[in-house]
Formats: structure tokens, C-alpha cells, sequence
């Protein structure tokens, strides 16, 4: 049951998501789309709230219930990030806003890595925290092996994104080699 409440949840997400922007750009009601993209963090409540009521009636902690608490803490931590990013690419595309700026390249790029990074500490953090709280709930009374196996999956995310944004660092992108220019290419 958990499972299908979280893929409801992802497909919510983007249902919303798209919902909301069609409002905004398409139909020109930039308000009742504001009102529809904040209705997303409810479906996060939702699952929070199903999720600790199956442990509250007794049921086994087991790696949906992990995987839950690790949905949360990324959208927690990225939701609105997402949803800023595909807002500002849609009012460039649909309603003539500014061009979105990129990540950029050397060490715009890597400042980039570790601001998103960040955001994965904060989703490793909020994950952390209902995963320990679940445990505590749950207490001797139940197996929390899965639940303590997921912290551990948190913690190696967090790392792995670690290593990613020091090799942008280490290594940084460089930008691409622009065309010459038309008056050169005729000589």
C-alpha cells in the first residue's frame, strides 16, 4: 500500500505540476495556477500521515515504509526547486519571460554542485530524522533493521553527491568553444 501511495504521490507531483503551469501560461490564470502548485506539499502530508498510521496499527517496518520517509525528505528539499526551475523554463517558453540561466562552467558550475548538494544534505537530514523518529517509535517492538538500512542508504547519497560536486571542483567544466564567427569563416 505504500508503495502505490508514493508512485500517487510522484504522479500527483506532476499532474499538479503540469496542471499548475498550464493554468499559469496557457490559460492566463496565474493565480488559480499559484493556488494549484501549492496544493502539491499536501500529497507529502498524506503520505506522512498513512505511512505513520500502517506503523501505528501494527504493521512490521519495512523498506516501503524507508523509502517513504526518503521520498519526503527529497521533496522536501527539492520540490520547490523543481518547481522553480520548470516554472521559469515554461514562462520563457510560453510567456515570453527571460531565458533560465544554466548552470554554467568552471566555477559557476561547481558553486552550482554544491548548492544543489546542499539541498540533498537537507533531504538526507529530513529523511534522517523521520527514519530515527519511526525507530524510536517503533522501539523493541518491532524489527527496525530496514528502517536503519535506509538511514544508511541516505548517508551514501549524500556522499556520492559529495563526490560529484568535488569533481566539478577538481575538474571544473569548461566552456564550450564558440563557432568562429561568420566574417571569419568567408576568407
Amino acid at each position: 500500500m505504500i508503495v502505490a501511495l508514493i508512485i500517487a504521490c510522484e504522479v500527483g507531483f506532476w499532474v499538479l505540476l503540469a496542471a499548475g503551469l498550464a493554468l499559469r501560461y496557457l490559460a492566463g490564470k496565474r493565480r488559480l495556477g499559484a493556488a494549484v502548485l501549492l496544493v502539491e506539499p499536501l500529497l507529502e502530508l498524506v503520505l506522512l500521515i498513512v505511512t505513520t498510521l500502517d506503523l501505528k496499527n501494527g504493521a512490521e517496518p519495512d523498506w516501503t515504509h524507508g523509502l517513504a520517509a526518503l521520498y519526503i525528505g527529497y521533496t522536501v528539499a527539492f520540490g520547490h526547486y523543481t518547481i522553480k526551475w520548470l516554472d521559469a523554463h515554461a514562462a520563457y517558453r510560453f510567456a515570453g519571460g527571460p531565458k533560465p540561466p544554466g548552470a554554467g562552467h568552471g566555477k559557476a558550475r561547481a558553486v552550482h554542485e554544491w548548492k544543489l548538494w546542499l539541498r540533498t544534505l537537507a533531504a538526507a537530514a529530513v529523511a534522517l530524522a523521520l527514519l530515527q523518529a519511526a525507530i524510536l517509535y517503533v522501539g523493541d517492538a518491532g524489527d527496525t533493521g530496514s528502517l536503519e538500512s535506509w538511514q544508511f542508504a541516505a548517508l551514501r547519497v549524500l556522499g556520492i553527491h559529495a563526490l560529484v560536486a568535488a569533481a566539478y571542483t577538481i575538474w571544473p567544466k569548461k566552456a564550450p568553444v564558440s563557432a568562429p564567427a561568420e566574417s571569419e569563416r568567408v576568407r
